[in-house]
């Protein structure tokens, strides 16, 4: 009888009713963006095969830059989730580890054979390693907040746009494909290295969080200036983007230094030891 009968559980008629609830846009509008970067990267697979090298590395960058929007949406939005967060993970393999690899295996790595096809492997499983790093370290709570600063290791987006530098090169005129598949694949297992590494880069997520007046205007001429150049001199420019980027590491790696050794001192001042008292004449 009880099996005919079961006995009346709220919590489960509630939560069938969930089931039927409307979901707000602001948590799905996020997730659209990072479907729509997923079949971008996807794309990019069929284009190279297709001999549309040029077009296949666009897709990836913007899939690189719908990555940077949807996360930043998702906040402004108020519509994070842990749905959200584990989908934008596996896109980022699939762009940044799987659909660049396979571009740069088609432009010059066939070239160097068993050894091109390990160095694609080597990219796709650093940037899973890091992906899962990265969603591991999400959920310390004990990670001081101005860690928050700084990414542990090349983030998949960052390393993406840097592995495919000589991409950028051959479109400019430098002849890769001739003379270049051993450089380009010690290159590429270094930004690979990078990825997986403990070296930290600057995250910039609180760069213009507070703008002084005087430099709006400076700053509004210099995106327009930077945007019409990397509209006339894609390529070019680029080159010079990720030149800096990797320049810039050494720079992060000081600062995050310091900040950790300011960190460290001002935890051991408040459990420094205090003076000695010295006895009295009375003891």
């Amino acid at each position: 009888m009880s099996d005919l009968f079961p006995p009346f559980e709220p919590e489960q008629v509630e939560s069938k009713r969930a089931r039927f609830r409307a979901i707000p846009f602001r948590l799905i509008a996020p997730n659209l963006i990072t479907l729509l970067a997923l079949c971008l990267g996807l794309t990019a697979m069929r284009l190279v095969v297709e001999g549309k090298l040029e077009s296949a590395t666009i897709f990836i960058l913007v899939a690189a830059a719908l990555d940077g929007i949807d996360g930043r949406l998702a906040r402004l939005l108020k519509g994070t989730s842990r749905f959200g967060a584990e989908l934008d993970s596996l896109s980022d393999f699939v762009n940044f580890g799987v659909a660049t690899g396979y571009v740069l295996w088609i432009f010059v790595l066939h070239d160097l054979r068993s050894f091109g096809w390990i160095i694609v492997l080597t990219l796709a499983c650093a940037m899973a390693l890091r992906l899962a790093r990265f969603n591991v370290m999400i959920d310390d709570p004990n990670r001081p907040d101005w860690q928050k600063n700084f990414f542990v290791g090349m983030p998949a987006p960052a390393g993406a746009i840097t592995a495919m530098l000589p991409l950028y090169l051959h479109f400019i005129g430098v002849p890769v494909q001739d003379y270049g598949a051993p450089f380009v694949g010690i290159y590429i297992l270094f930004i690979a290295f990078l990825t997986i590494s403990r070296i930290p880069c600057y995250a910039g997520k609180t760069l213009g969080a507070r703008v002084p007046r005087e430099n709006v205007l400076p700053i509004f001429v210099a995106v327009v200036v930077l945007a019409g150049l990397l509209f006339a001199y894609p390529f070019e420019m680029l080159t010079l983007i990720v030149v800096a980027y990797l320049a810039s590491i050494p720079v992060s790696v000081a600062r995050y230094r310091k900040l950790e050794r300011e960190h460290a001192a001002g935890q051991a001042g408040p459990m420094a030891s205090p003076e000695p008292v010295k006895p009295s004449d009375t003891d």
